[in-house]
């Protein structure tokens, strides 16, 4: 089964995003935990995850995808930040924690001058601080795309994030593949070996979900700026080796390409009609 959704506007709950997602053709969603700019998270409702829980058995909507918000950086030079991140992460892991099998992805962070080690240092603090054994939510680590002192541009970096935290059985990784390819990873030419290299240094059993991006810049560019599906520097031909490769396939796509509601409909009529 294709696994294929996009982000969506939480503002209605998770109800109203099923619907949504249903509508527009998804089985699967991302959404920001709160706002993305900010820090503000609306009650907890228990009634409308409930809700959202019987609607997604009854119409096959799988497991979904938070997003956290960009504001949160776990290895900022600031004590007041890094604090921000933390309770931020706990808090919405506990909420996440009433979905089932909920996946909660978030960028590492950018470490402001202070160094990549230090940064990695931070960022697995702060997962060690939060992750718990009781938690049926998985935490993704997203590939970054390498601009500015972002952590996460290599998969040796995301690797050294992992070996520090104890409960790491609780983490996975979300593949940006705009990211990777501004990152330095030829996903058009040598995608088996990209996947051949992310096994050997993260294994692939940690690889638990994708957002589909194409993007605006060359490859290597260190530039992340998504762009709609086969009109970027990866192209449709490129896609569609990435959604029907036998070693991603059957994992959930997310798309995050510049769009509207319809623009992502005809995305995801466009991407299911490429999946073999």
């Amino acid at each position: 089964m294709f696994k294929i959704g996009c982000h969506l506007s939480s503002s209605g709950g998770y109800l109203a995003m099923g619907k949504e997602a249903v509508r527009i053709g998804a089985n699967t969603f991302q959404f920001f935990t709160r706002n993305p700019r900010g820090g503000q998270a609306k009650p907890l409702d228990l009634d409308d995850m409930r809700a959202f829980e019987e609607y997604r058995k009854q119409n096959g909507i799988i497991s979904v995808l938070a997003h956290a918000p960009y504001t949160m950086n776990a290895c900022a030079k600031d004590e007041g930040l890094r604090e921000f991140a933390r309770n931020t992460m706990a808090d919405d892991i506990m909420r996440l924690n009433h979905l089932e099998g909920a996946l909660y992805n978030f960028h590492p962070g950018s470490h402001v001058q202070q160094g990549v080690e230090i940064g990695i240092d931070y960022i697995a603090d702060m997962l060690n601080s939060v992750l718990s054994e009781e938690q049926t939510t998985t935490v993704l680590l997203e590939t970054m795309a390498g601009k500015g002192s972002e952590v996460g541009r290599s998969f040796e970096e995301l690797r050294a994030i992992i070996d520090k935290v104890e409960l790491n059985h609780k983490l996975g990784v979300c593949l940006d593949t705009c990211h990777v390819y501004d990152g330095g990873y030829d996903i058009v030419n040598n995608l088996d070996g990209v996947l051949e290299e992310f096994n050997r240094i993260i294994g692939l059993d940690r690889l638990k979900a994708i957002h589909l991006n194409d993007s605006k810049n060359p490859f290597e560019s260190h530039k992340d700026r998504h762009e709609a599906i086969g009109n970027g520097s990866l192209g449709i031909e490129a896609i569609t080796r990435i959604i029907n490769h036998p070693l991603l396939r059957e994992l959930p796509f997310f798309l995050e390409t510049p769009n509207d509601i319809d623009g992502y409909q005809k995305e995801i009529e466009l991407l299911k009609s490429l999946y073999k």
